[in-house]
């Protein structure tokens, strides 16, 4: 009976695990929530009230776009068989003979250097289609944290451009060499769910695309505060326990290591919010909720590339470093240096996330455990320095300078074709009015639910100016006291 229960129908083929396929679709999911709605809240927030449209909007589009590009040809660029040793050749995941079968990696297969089998390729107990879609929110949350260091001044029309481009140029090519079976995989370079492959490539692209695209106005730059601190909370944690998805969906499976990764996850933000927040206090005299956040996010990354393959006492560690160390690029650094001061990074994704991932895969190079280490990676025997393997050190460092250095030329070379049929950066004029004047449209409506057009208590209709809607407002507020 539990046999015909489990196999119910004719959908359920016998290499499926039913619990396996849900985990990884509620993972999937819970990732996607970290994007939608949770960072087009938290830009909307985050931002001067006058960029709070245009900075959700820059979120939800790359969501959209990064996900039709993903089916049609990125998928396989970045999972399917290899076209090079850092890249897998196009194709679309959109026809159902693919999708209803059975999952696989074909590249990650490893092999001794004699040419026999180490590791069997990675064969995950669901559908090629729920794999497809795992993969995607990944892809999807990497443009729209690189979007954080150009909101407040791009031309929307060079960032709807931007992001099939990068997706196709530069995500692509770290997905497949770390994760789709290319040479820093077969190498033995950890990265257990994107500490590289998206939140370091999204730092050094997103430095990169704001040294080209420009800076915000100067009074903007002077005065950014939050709009709506509360909602920016709420986004944030979206962001938190999403992060459950995010590095407990990297073993493809409801294992042991998905467990361990989801613990250390949430123990390493922790940490890491509570340093942040602590330095505040001792330095600034006052903790900051905006810090807090930031401590938060920096704790996330940090532990991303070695979430299930290191112990709950590093993961404390990690969120101690990743707490302190950003905190002091973004706090003292970053006001000392002629090129960080230079480039407008609006949400300092830099440190957040470039610094704090790189922190994290080296760190992982030194705390990763063996046993943990058996049960995930491909490379057997894989450890940190901790444990007797210097040289996981050494590739961890490696892997990371390919990732930097490929981000940014392949974002330099975007941004600068990209500019020669549109600008980059909006004129002066949009960037002195902001969402009114780039989408016709404002975040808060203060009264009459955003319309146009009023009415007074008498029945006579008049016309707002656009800007609280003027004097028509005022007008009818004094008639109805």
């Amino acid at each position: 009976m539990a046999s015909s229960a489990y196999q119910n129908g004719t959908g359920v083929p016998d290499w499926l695990n039913k619990g396996d396929n849900a985990w990884q679709m509620t993972a999937a999911t819970v990732v996607g929530l970290q994007s939608m709605p949770g960072l087009v809240i938290l830009y909307g927030s985050i931002v001067k009230k006058k960029w709070a449209v245009n900075s959700a909007f820059m979120a939800l589009y790359a969501f959209a776009a990064v996900l039709i590009c993903w089916v049609t040809w990125a998928y396989k660029m970045s999972f399917g068989e290899q076209l090079l040793p850092f890249w897998g050749k196009a194709g679309p995941a959109l026809g159902q003979k693919f999708l209803i079968e059975h999952a696989i990696v074909p590249e990650t297969e490893h092999n001794y250097k004699n040419g026999t089998q180490e590791t069997a390729a990675l064969e995950p107990l669901f559908p090629m289609a729920t794999l497809v879609f795992f993969q995607f929110v990944f892809a999807a949350i990497t443009l729209i944290l690189l979007a954080g260091s150009l909101l407040g001044r791009m031309n929307i029309k060079a960032w709807m451009a931007f992001v099939p481009l990068w997706l196709t140029f530069s995500y692509t090519v770290g997905a497949f060499s770390l994760w789709g079976g290319g040479f820093l995989f077969q190498w033995g370079v950890i990265d257990f769910s994107g500490g590289y492959v998206i939140h370091l490539s999204s730092g050094i692209a997103g430095f990169t695309a704001a040294y080209w695209v420009g800076p915000r106005l100067t009074k903007d730059r002077e005065r950014f505060p939050p709009n709506n601190v509360l909602l920016m909370l709420a986004g944030a944690g979206f962001l938190w326990l999403g992060w459950c998805g995010f590095n407990g969906g990297g073993p493809y499976s409801a294992n042991v290591v998905s467990s361990m990764a989801v613990l250390n996850t949430n123990i390493c933000a922790a940490t890491s919010l509570l340093v942040w927040t602590c330095l505040d206090v001792i330095f600034f005299k006052k903790p900051s909720v905006i810090g807090a956040v930031q401590g938060m996010i920096t704790g996330l990354v940090c532990i991303t590339p070695g979430a299930g393959v290191v112990q709950g006492w590093a993961a404390i560690v990690m969120g101690v470093l990743s707490g302190s160390i950003p905190w002091f690029t973004m706090m003292i650094v970053h006001k000392k240096s002629t090129l960080l001061q230079q480039v407008d990074d609006t949400l300092g994704v830099f440190h957040t996330h470039a610094v704090a991932g790189l922190l994290g895969g080296a760190l992982t190079g030194l705390f990763a455990q063996p046993t943990l280490c058996s049960l995930f990676l491909a490379v057997t025997n894989s450890k940190g320095a901790f444990y007797g393997d210097g040289m996981q050190f050494v590739k961890q460092i490696v892997g990371a300078a390919f990732v930097i250095g490929w981000n940014i030329v392949v974002t330099s070379i975007i941004l600068l074709v990209i500019q020669i049929f549109i600008p980059l950066r909006m004129p002066d004029d949009e960037l002195l009015i902001g969402d009114d004047a780039v989408h016709g449209e404002e975040a808060y409506a203060l009264w009459a639910d955003g319309e146009k057009y009023g009415y007074t208590p008498d029945g006579t209709q008049y016309k707002g100016d656009g800007i609280g809607q003027g004097q028509g407002a005022a007008r009818a507020l004094t008639i109805e006291l």
